[in-house]
């Protein structure tokens, strides 16, 4: 059942060249029925990766370009009057499809952010008083450049938690950087790419994470992290339930793809930054630093006993 999904990390891989392990934090997210959220300096290869993911995987992609001056009628439609019909049409906006690449979502205003809420959470848009559900698979792939650039607008913490992981590519290693220099060119790659699986194929696989098994004792796990999260007085506010639940259909993932029909502690721990460290706010200290929230949480790791 989870076969094709190697697959497809072996042929993004071909595109997006030394990052195994974000491709497969990146298709276990997928699995997951999530959203991901890429954070990184641009030229990196965050655009790249939503689309060689989308193709792989047989999706219907679009792209929008979130920049200071879109609305949220850009994304989500709009009506318009037709003289010939008496009366206004919905045309349907771009994130009426199975992908939707949100490149450089804090260059948007909150108001056109908050438009994806409904639309991430719910997988249904309502315009001018009708609700219409999305096409189903539905994930949100966005790119956001790191807040200190010029230009940007921080994502708040409600449409942080609506992205159940969140990825940092980082620049290549040398010979990664070899490879592409003296490669082709990413595009005229992303042409040739074939389709490895079919919606269908990957909505019967997220279906079979219903199947793998989470023993009472890993369960547990789950618990005293979150528990720990809220107690321990590294972070503004602890995790919560939404988050809880994200990072155990997250371990359900990665056990799939590690080819088990059950979870492990190892499986929790694999998943934990990228699931937790966008959600969790340090708390600064006196001289208004925060430590990288990603340091904190495996440091929150290493604290629980498993």
């Amino acid at each position: 059942m989870f076969t094709k999904l190697h697959a497809v990390a072996r042929q993004a891989g071909q595109i997006i060249v030394g990052k195994d392990l974000q491709l497969r934090q990146a298709l276990t997210c997928l699995l997951a029925g999530g959203h991901l959220l890429v954070e990184d300096v641009p030229g990196v290869g965050k655009t790249t990766l939503a689309h060689a993911l989308a193709i792989s995987l047989g999706l219907q992609f679009n792209r929008v370009q979130f920049t200071s001056d879109l609305l949220p009628a850009d994304v989500a439609g709009i009506s318009i009057y037709e003289r010939e019909k008496n009366g206004f049409v919905f045309h349907p906006g771009p994130i009426f499809t199975q992908v939707l690449l949100a490149d450089e979502i804090n260059r948007a205003t909150p108001k056109t952010q908050s438009g994806l809420l409904e639309a991430m959470e719910e997988r249904q848009v309502t315009a001018d008083g009708v609700t219409r559900a999305l096409p189903e698979p539905f994930f949100v792939i966005a790119t956001q450049n790191p807040n200190h650039q010029i230009g940007t607008f921080p994502l708040p913490e409600s449409q942080l938690d609506r992205f159940l992981m969140c990825l940092s590519l980082g620049y290549p290693d040398a010979a990664a950087e070899r490879a592409l220099l003296m490669g082709e060119d990413r595009r005229a790659l992303l042409k040739a790419l074939p389709a490895v699986m079919t919606p269908a194929e990957l909505a019967t696989a997220q279906q079979g994470l219903r199947q793998i098994h989470a023993s009472s004792a890993l369960i547990d796990y789950v618990q005293a992290l979150a528990h720990a999260s809220r107690q321990n007085g590294m972070f503004a506010e602890g995790m919560s339930p939404r988050a809880a639940l994200a990072l155990l259909q997250a371990a359900r993932a990665w056990a799939a793809l590690e080819g088990r029909d059950h979870v492990l502690p190892e499986d929790v721990q694999a998943v934990i930054v990228p699931v937790c460290a966008h959600r969790l706010r340090p708390i600064k200290s006196a001289h208004g630093n925060a430590l990288a929230s990603r340091d904190l949480v495996l440091q929150l790791q290493k604290s629980v006993a498993v």
